[in-house]
C-alpha cells in the first residue's frame, strides 16, 4: 500500500506528466483561461487517463506483448509493434464516449470545450501515460495508480494555471511578455516549483 501511495504522489507532483514532461501542453496552455473550463477538460482527462491505463495493460500483456499470446497456442509471435495504434485507438474510443456525455448532460461545457475535447484523443499526455506504463513495467494495478495520478496531476496543473491567468488580467507585464509569453514562465514557475516535492518520502 505504501508503493503505491508513493507512486500516486509521485505521479502528482515530483513526476507530473505535463510539467516534469512537458506532455499535453496544447490544451494546457488553449484551455487554461477560465477556470471553470480547465475544471471540466481536466476532470474528462483524469477520466480517460484512469481508465485507459489499465485498459491498455491488459490488451498489451495479453494481446501484444512479446508471448503473450501463449494462451492461445503461439508463444512466438510478437505483436508489441502495434501498441502505438492500439493505445491511440482505445483512448479515441474513450474519448468519444466521454464526448457524447458531456453533450447529453452539460451542453455549456461541451461548448466551451469546443475542439480541444476531441483533441484528448491525440492528448500526448494520455498515451505518454500508457506508454510509461509499459516502459516502467508497472502491474495492473500500479498503472490504474499511475493513470489516475497523472490524470490529477494534469488536472491540477491546468487549474492552477486557469486560477494564475485570473489574477494575471489585473497585471501590468512588460510588453514583449503579454500574453502566452508570460504564460510560458509561469509554467516553467510551475515546473519549478512542483520539483520541490521531491524532498518528500513515505
Amino acid at each position: 500500500m505504501e508503493e503505491l501511495i508513493s507512486l500516486f504522489l509521485n505521479s502528482v507532483f515530483v513526476g507530473n506528466i505535463l510539467l516534469a514532461y512537458f506532455l499535453g501542453m496544447c490544451s494546457f496552455i488553449a484551455v487554461s483561461k477560465k477556470i471553470e473550463t480547465a475544471t471540466g477538460l481536466g476532470l474528462a482527462v483524469v477520466f480517460v487517463m484512469t481508465i485507459t491505463t489499465p485498459l491498455n495493460w491488459i490488451i498489451y500483456y495479453y494481446l501484444l506483448a512479446p508471448g503473450a499470446l501463449s494462451w492461445a497456442g503461439l508463444p512466438d509471435l510478437d505483436l508489441s509493434f502495434l501498441k502505438f495504434i492500439t493505445f491511440i485507438a482505445v483512448i479515441a474510443a474513450m474519448v468519444q464516449g466521454i464526448e457524447m456525455i458531456i453533450d447529453r448532460y452539460s451542453q455549456a461545457l461541451y461548448t466551451a470545450l469546443g475542439v480541444f475535447l476531441p483533441l484528448i484523443s491525440v492528448n500526448c499526455a494520455i498515451l505518454g501515460a500508457s506508454l510509461f506504463m509499459v516502459e516502467r513495467e508497472y502491474d495492473f494495478v500500479q498503472s490504474l495508480v499511475f493513470g489516475l495520478g497523472s490524470g490529477t496531476g494534469w488536472m491540477m496543473a491546468i487549474v492552477t494555471m486557469a486560477a494564475i491567468r485570473k489574477k494575471m488580467r489585473y497585471a501590468d507585464p512588460p510588453a514583449g511578455l503579454e500574453g502566452y509569453g508570460l504564460t510560458m514562465v509561469v509554467a516553467g514557475l510551475m515546473a519549478m516549483s512542483f520539483m520541490l516535492f521531491s524532498g518528500i518520502s513515505l
